[in-house]
């Protein structure tokens, strides 16, 4: 009898627990891009629209990609009427909202490129978010914006 208790307990458990999960924030990436770059360029930026469908905020906090030496979250703001770049330590999105990253605002700072990106290249870059696992996103290498912006 105690086995069952037992058993019963752990199921409604694990039931409160999926609810909990499908409550959480659902993080799409779209018209993902990176601006194609000189031959033998060291850096190149990346940019998307990262839209929230869930019910809760999605912070994400880190990107990664095999085919670059590092990637990070940076901005570009201006000080005294000069546009500079800085690290951004995560980006929230919240419940049913968007976040662009575009030239001149946010973006994905890729670093030391492991292979040559001509345009129409394909790569995946992993977005660490505080949901899950993360979400894992093909950049398509391109001249401008999808969709010509």
């Amino acid at each position: 009898m105690a086995v069952r208790s037992i058993a019963c307990a752990g199921f409604i458990l694990a039931l409160a627990l999926a609810g909990q999960v499908a409550a959480a924030g659902r993080l799409k990436v779209e018209r993902a891009w990176i601006r194609t770059a000189p031959p033998g360029a060291a850096v190149l930026a990346g940019y998307a629209v990262l839209h929230n469908s869930g019910d809760s905020p999605v912070i994400v906090h880190g990107a990664s990609s095999p085919d670059f030496g590092s990637v990070s979250i940076h901005e570009t703001i201006e000080v005294d009427g000069v546009e500079r770049m800085q690290p951004v330590e995560q980006i929230e999105v919240a419940p049913d909202a968007t976040v662009t990253f575009s030239p001149g605002g946010k973006h994905l700072m890729l670093a030391r490129p492991s292979r040559s990106l001509a345009s129409g290249a394909t790569v995946t870059i992993h977005l660490d978010t505080n949901d899950s696992d993360g979400v894992d996103a093909s950049f398509v290498v391109r001249e401008d914006a999808p969709g010509g912006h």
